[in-house]
């Protein structure tokens, strides 16, 4: 890979990482709801997790799609599930204390589960594997993963920040139930390119 394609790549793995997304709703919600801190592994979760996943889609797990078509829409069923239950979970989200279940942030390994039924990671893993890789090898996935895993952790982490930031000004179950409520809404929005997604 030549100096000014990486550069391209590095490029193209910033803007869909920061983004809007699921992922970054959720993690301007974890940042709310429980602080930066907390919310690390789950930020830890999506750049490793990506990587991975962007390293087996270079390998020929795409391929898989291709050659078994009912695989999309097993992948699309799933995605769009798992996502309406995550927006369910983060509409009904309370401020921590109060409850008698005490609310957790995502886990490293849901986080990095998560990219699998994450219709935007996908996007992204087969975009990136199709525009920047010109002599597939596992050396050539490797480095596009590598490049999403030093670029994307800074590029989440602004989400979560944000979150942090603006949790005094939603201290309050008033205000802390509007917004739960409101990125659940755009959770589900989001889904739209779940139904569109052609691999």
């Amino acid at each position: 890979m030549t100096h000014d394609l990486f550069l391209a790549l590095l490029g193209f793995a910033f803007v869909t990482s920061v983004t809007p997304g699921p992922n970054n709703m959720m993690l301007l919600a974890s940042g709310v709801n429980f602080g930066f801190r907390r919310t690390v592994p789950h930020m830890l979760g999506i750049s490793i997790g990506h990587a991975l996943m962007v390293f087996l889609v270079g390998l020929g797990l795409a391929g898989v799609f291709t050659a078994w078509p009912p695989a999309l829409l097993a992948l699309k069923i799933a995605s769009v599930g798992y996502m309406l239950w995550l927006a369910w979970k983060i509409a009904l989200a309370r401020a921590p204390g109060e409850g008698r279940v005490k609310p957790q942030p995502m886990t490293f390994l849901q986080a990095a589960a998560f990219q699998w039924v994450n219709p935007k990671a996908w996007a992204m893993a087969l975009g990136a594997v199709s525009a920047y890789v010109v002599e597939p090898s596992p050396w050539a996935y490797a480095a596009v993963a590598g490049a999403f895993a030093c670029v994307n952790l800074p590029s989440v982490s602004l989400w979560a920040g944000a979150g942090q930031a603006v949790r005094r000004w939603l201290d309050g179950p008033g205000r802390l139930r509007t917004f739960n409520w409101t990125m659940a809404g755009l959770l589900v929005l989001s889904l739209w390119p779940v139904v569109m997604l052609e691999i």
